[in-house]
């Protein structure tokens, strides 16, 4: 292996893009990354679908067992469902609000 460099790229900048830039831009990082993200996310969310009594194999019967079973419960579902709704909120809009500000474009 030599030593030399190439003449034609004396800076970072004038080396070519690296072919997969388009895919990593629509993807929101390298793919190996954001499949392994994806995987973890689809079982959590699985996790939390079976805990709440939906089945993979019959989903619409599911659904229909889930309304049929938060209107069995009546209002109570609903102070249920509002605590839940605000101690989501309380993490999950500063959050929200937190990377918005940091993601804001700049003065042009």
């Amino acid at each position: 292996m030599s030593n030399t460099r190439d003449p034609r790229f004396r800076d970072a900048r004038d080396l070519p893009p690296p072919r997969d830039r388009g895919i990593s831009r629509f993807l929101g990082g390298s793919p190996i990354v954001v499949l392994f993200r994806l995987i973890l996310l689809s079982v959590l969310v699985g996790v939390v679908l079976a805990a709440i009594g939906f089945d993979p194999w019959n989903i619409v019967d599911s659904i229909r067992r889930l309304v049929r079973w938060v209107w069995d419960l009546g209002f109570d579902a609903i102070n249920g469902l509002w605590r839940y709704f605000l101690l989501g909120a309380v993490i999950v809009i500063p959050l929200w609000l937190i990377s918005r500000l940091f993601n804001a474009p700049r003065g042009r």
